[in-house]
């Protein structure tokens, strides 16, 4: 099933990613990635654009268009599946979609080989306000659930009992929590990003979406006042 798009705009990057079959039938890969801490829509469709000219196809051509869901910035999670929406209602392609830490952990695959047996995966991204969002894998592409958002000091009695890998913005800290409560942790990255081309790699085992909904684990932190109206002048 091709042309495949797969956007992430989740976190502090932009990224898509192309898969498309060239005139012989070949199956061929492109992909962008860039730092953004803002303005992510502004990014994303100049981004997609290139690729789609790049491998000589319409936007109407796509069959399935791939995203991640969150957790994530309030703002950066809808511009992804805003984007995604429209395209598939424009080609009619199918949504699917799975978590940003699921698609960090996907792009971890090539560099495992030469970790400890038994070692497990968690994916941990600083959420602000002593929080982590949480999700943990046995390997890169099997989770062990979905993600949390949790304090530090509850993500790491989380991780009791097993050897881990912490990958994500928040890992040297859950790391240095962790390790207190006894836990082995064997290596810590900090500097993971979700990665178009990673959610490229899963995007054939998704199964479509009926309904791309954001996934926010935490309340957005602006929300409607109640209570508060002014009361309605007379006439």
């Amino acid at each position: 099933m091709y042309p495949v798009l797969a956007i992430d705009t989740c976190l502090g990057a932009v990224s898509a990613a192309l898969e498309w079959r060239d005139a012989d039938g070949r199956a061929q890969i492109s992909a962008d990635w860039e730092t953004c801490r803002g303005g992510h829509a502004e990014r994303l469709m100049p981004m997609i654009a290139a690729l789609l000219a790049e491998a000589g196809v319409s936007g109407r051509d796509l069959r399935r268009i791939a995203v991640t869901l969150g957790p994530g910035t309030f703002t950066g999670v809808r511009t992804g599946i805003a984007v995604a929406r429209g395209l598939a209602l424009a080609s009619g392609a199918e949504i699917v979609g799975t978590t940003s830490l699921a698609t960090i952990a996907a792009g971890l695959a090539a560099g495992l080989a030469g970790d400890p047996p038994g070692a497990r995966i968690a994916i941990a991204v600083d959420a602000r306000k002593g929080d982590v969002f949480l999700q943990l894998f046995e390997t890169p592409r099997l989770a062990l659930g979905q993600p949390l958002l949790l304090p530090l000091a509850t993500a790491a009695a989380h991780l009791a009992g097993h050897r881990w890998r912490i990958v994500g913005s928040a890992a040297p800290t859950l790391a240095e929590h962790a390790t207190t409560l006894g836990c082995d942790v064997v290596e810590t990255q900090d500097t993971a990003e979700p990665d178009a081309a990673s959610l490229l790699m899963l995007a054939q085992t998704l199964a479509p979406l009926t309904s791309a909904t954001p996934l926010y684990i935490r309340p957005p932190d602006a929300v409607p006042q109640s209570g508060k109206s002014l009361p309605r002048a007379d006439s």
